[in-house]
């Protein structure tokens, strides 16, 4: 089961800290992936972090404000924003799997129910 928390209204240019809390197995043998579906769009992949921690950005617009990591002691992956964007306003998703980050054709196998993200003045 995995449950993200996190989310909530920010200004523009404010920052958050998404958790995204496995229970049940140890996240340590997982890949964890980062969501996020903007209003009228469909889902995107944004982030990706492996078992190892190496972690890949799939959006350009993100790669330089957006921070994914992992704590396996705490069974749990963060996603921290900082400047964030109206554009950025979205439900955001974790995801695991024991999938490569790479392997983008293999569907992720667990999900959250996502955390709404609003940045507005």
């Amino acid at each position: 089961q995995l449950e993200e928390s996190g989310g909530g209204l920010v200004q523009p240019g404010g920052s958050l800290r998404l958790s995204c809390a496995q229970s049940g197995f140890p996240v340590e043998h997982f890949a964890i992936g980062w969501f996020r579906q903007a209003p009228g769009k469909e889902r995107e992949e944004i982030s990706c972090i492996s078992k190892s921690g190496d972690v890949t950005y799939f959006v350009d617009s993100i790669k330089e404000r957006f921070t994914m990591s992992r704590d396996d002691v705490e069974n749990t992956g963060y996603l921290q924003m900082t400047s964030l964007k109206p554009e950025d306003t979205a439900v955001y998703f974790c995801a695991t799997d024991f999938k490569l980050c790479s392997d983008r054709s293999r569907k992720w196998a667990y999900w959250g129910q996502g955390t709404q993200v609003t940045v507005s003045s």
